[in-house]
């Protein structure tokens, strides 16, 4: 897929991160991956984040990428769309991207580099150099220690033409909105904050009506329900679902550093799809936080 095939693409509908299957030692499943892709492609995500932020990206080695990328684009070939994360340092970042376009992937996520800050010239210099390095489209994730403004972006889409995409994970709507006002229609916008519904209606009334689901994972049926409300401003469904799930959920949520990816981790075992466990440092929900997800899910009915 082209990059402005592929931008096209992310102008409307969901997506969503797969997550990453692993047993109980650990290790990468691809069998049980391979299933849970089949299982969710024909919910209709517009596509799939292979090796994301829920997919644990920051877990998982260069050789593991490589398989993760393979199994997701083969497994979903022309059907939907396989975005491939990568990140860290600019060299590894584009050892990682090179073998994800080899792989299959129709696109790239530019997830925020590694601990140390860095002056936004030094990152977008790091973002031109990962997009010169591959012909697939590339989306680049404002979120940590990436914060790039309206001029460096725009700076990006002036020197890269396979940049097609922006994705705000900072929560920042005066930047998002600046951002958006500077780059018009050159690139798509993506809402890609931690459980993005509780944002969705916010962020579709600035002009950003797509976002990545996490919960897509596990309810899919109630996530598409959603994003189709949102997007008709159906604010009764929305509301309800906020109350009965999403607000309670994000209570759950914050109990802990990176529940963000082990609640969702916790709801694909509740609804029979387990990814296995978490690897550390992220840790796993007790029994009991479980079982208050559990009662939240059964609340939805059958997905």
């Amino acid at each position: 897929m082209d990059p402005l095939s592929l931008k096209h693409v992310l102008d409307s509908g969901l997506l969503s991160f797969p997550l990453t299957d692993f047993d109980a030692h650990g290790d990468f499943k691809a069998d049980t991956y391979r299933d849970r892709l089949n299982w969710l492609m024909p919910y209709g995500a517009s596509a799939l984040f292979a090796a994301g932020g829920t997919g644990e990206f920051f877990s998982i080695t260069p050789a593991e990428h490589g398989e993760i990328i393979r199994v997701a684009a083969e497994t979903c070939k022309n059907d939907v769309p396989i975005i491939a994360g990568t990140g860290y340092g600019t060299r590894l970042a584009i050892d990682l991207a090179q073998q994800a376009e080899k792989a299959g992937a129709a696109g790239l996520l530019v997830l925020p580099h590694y601990l140390t800050e860095a002056d936004p010239e030094g990152v977008r210099q790091h973002v031109v150099a990962i997009c010169k390095a591959v012909k697939i489209g590339v989306i680049v994730y404002n979120r940590n220690v990436c914060r790039l403004g309206p001029d460096a972006l725009a700076r990006i889409a002036d020197e890269c033409p396979n940049f097609i995409g922006f994705k705000d994970g900072l929560g920042d709507l005066e930047l998002m909105t600046s951002v958006r006002r500077k780059l018009g229609d050159r690139v798509a916008y993506l809402g890609g904050l931690p459980t993005a519904e509780l944002f969705a209606e916010a962020y579709h009334a600035i002009g950003v009506p797509v976002y990545s689901s996490a919960v897509f994972n596990f309810i899919p049926r109630t996530a598409v329900e959603f994003y189709k409300a949102v997007a008709a401003r159906d604010t009764a469904t929305t509301g309800r679902i906020l109350d009965e799930f999403f607000l309670p959920y994000a209570k759950i949520r914050n109990r802990k550093a990176g529940y963000a990816v082990s609640i969702v981790k916790a709801g694909a075992t509740i609804v029979g799809k387990t990814a296995g466990p978490v690897r550390t440092p992220l840790l796993d929900l007790t029994e009991a936080e479980s079982a208050e997800l559990k009662v939240l899910i059964d609340r939805l009915g059958p997905q």
